[in-house]
């Protein structure tokens, strides 16, 4: 365990480990977190991930980890490190196994009091309209020719089948689609795996959850994203099911070779990497970007069956019941952009882990509307708690290579939250207080539940601080569908 006397103050809400710390390390370690979010993350491994990670070759700049950080695997759950191209490494552990986990807002005009009567049966047709659940299979059923296409179409190929608009693509991150995907890197199980689970929520943290906008902190930004106070909102967090999840072990295991052939010495066997120039590097680059564009697709299709599970409900009961695109961003990714680090510009593959994309105003790639606000950064809470709408910042371009925090963040591992938490008591305690729940699983439920989650609040809280990120709306749950 690393003590919290290593740790440089720089702010109420930045600290440093510097790289002088361990011989190995090739830069130092900034965290994100107020003295409270740091003595809760000394409770498991964060820390000593967060410096082995520093070790990778190629590394510039520093490792960064967010507020929300726990323990993940090789790289803390948060954290954010870039590598310079052309031979700077990339690393499965870096970007995590659930490829593009991520999340999608939809917003809407539909007043929360015109809408409460008919909550309990909206519940139950997103649930019945986006599957889930561990294994669930969606309504489609990929054929191999198709199931390339949306692994190097995206979001595109849904557009393609009347199931996406044009303002979905451009309020999409890369308009939903990774160039350079290649299906050909991909293992046989993991298209296997694919084939079946488009348009699934899945289960663990996914969620699918209706709020209102109960807070406005930046009118501006509000109203160029089309939220309004007292209105519905949908928010989407999946990813690319069980399809990501093989890409990542296959390339775990491939990578276990590679360390050896290249001669990379590692502190820790779960930072399993391959230079980005090497044939490793360059497959897995492939392989990820296919997996990516899966899961901008799965949103695409989950978000196209919410919008009818909400006509269903509320045609004819509100004025307007049609759910607008805000934003989809990815949150475990490995993305080549270019950033100034110690004054000079410089392209470098950067591993966001638990952390979203962030960019500030005028950062080309963004939509023409939120140019002038910023790039609009999701951050979920856990059922009962709230989540946010953020932007992103010039700071966060200068300090966090254009990155913010993605969620709350565990305190309490699954099996420890099973074991304390009764689901069916939760549940109660939800629907009590105006949630409507539907899950797959009880012992699921209890799993995420909000006790098992940092205060979302304060991690907000904590990226504002620090000026990476400006708070917009907050949103309060009232419909919540687990898998």
């Amino acid at each position: 365990m690393i003590p919290l006397n290593v740790f440089q103050k720089i702010s109420d809400y930045e600290w440093e480990i510097p790289q002088s710390y361990r011989e190995d390390m090739r830069v130092p370690v900034r965290f994100f977190a107020t003295r409270k979010l740091l003595e809760k993350a000394s409770e498991d491994l964060s820390f000593d991930q967060a410096i082995n990670s520093a070790t990778l070759p190629g590394l510039v700049g520093q490792v960064v980890v967010m507020p929300d950080m726990h323990q993940g695997y090789g790289f803390p759950i948060g954290g954010v490190a870039a590598t310079a191209l052309p031979d700077g490494v990339i690393s499965p552990g870096g970007i995590g196994y659930d490829i593009n986990c991520g999340v999608r807002l939809l917003a809407s005009l539909i007043r929360f009091e015109d809408a409460e009567p008919y909550l309990d049966d909206l519940a139950i047709a997103l649930d019945k309209f986006c599957p889930s659940g561990v294994g669930t299979k969606g309504a489609l059923r990929l054929n191999s020719t198709e199931l390339e296409q949306v692994c190097r179409s995206g979001s595109k190929w849904a557009f393609k089948k009347n199931m996406a608009t044009a303002e979905d693509l451009r309020r999409t991150e890369e308009t939903g689609l990774l160039e350079g995907a290649e299906i050909e890197k991909v293992s046989r199980r993991a298209r296997e795996r694919a084939a079946e689970q488009l348009g699934t929520l899945g289960a663990g943290n996914h969620f699918l959850e209706v709020g209102v906008v109960d807070q406005i902190f930046d009118s501006r930004a509000a109203q160029v994203m089309g939220l309004e106070h007292g209105c519905l909102t949908l928010m989407i967090h999946c990813g690319s099911r069980g399809f990501g999840h093989q890409v990542c072990t296959d390339y775990v295991q491939e990578f276990q070779t590679a360390v050896r052939k290249y001669g990379i010495r590692l502190p820790d066997r779960e930072l399993v990497c391959a230079p980005l120039n090497s044939e490793e590097g360059q497959n897995y680059l492939a392989a990820m970007r296919a997996a990516a564009n899966y899961a901008f697709a799965n949103r695409q299709l989950l978000a196209n069956q919410a919008r009818q599970a909400f006509d269903l409900v509320l045609a004819g009961k509100v004025s307007n019941p049609y759910l607008h695109q805000v934003y989809d961003i990815a949150h475990n990714m490995g993305k080549i952009e270019t950033h100034v680090i110690h004054g000079e510009k410089k392209k470098v593959c950067v591993h966001r882990k638990g952390a979203t994309r962030a960019f500030g105003p005028g950062t080309p790639g963004l939509p023409e509307e939120y140019q002038a606000i910023g790039q609009p950064v999701l951050v979920p809470g856990s059922m009962g708690t709230a989540s946010w709408v953020l932007v992103g910042t010039q700071a966060s371009m200068e300090r966090s290579f254009g990155s913010s925090c993605h969620g709350a963040g565990r305190v309490m591992s699954r099996s420890r939250a099973k074991h304390e938490v009764r689901g069916e008591k939760l549940r109660d305690q939800l629907e009590k207080e105006g949630i409507h729940i539907r899950a797959r699983s009880l012992p699921g439920l209890a799993e995420e539940a909000p006790q098992a989650y940092k205060d979302v609040d304060e991690v907000v809280k904590t990226v504002c601080g620090a000026g990476i990120a400006r708070k917009v709306v907050r949103l309060r749950p009232v419909v919540v569908i687990k898998g």
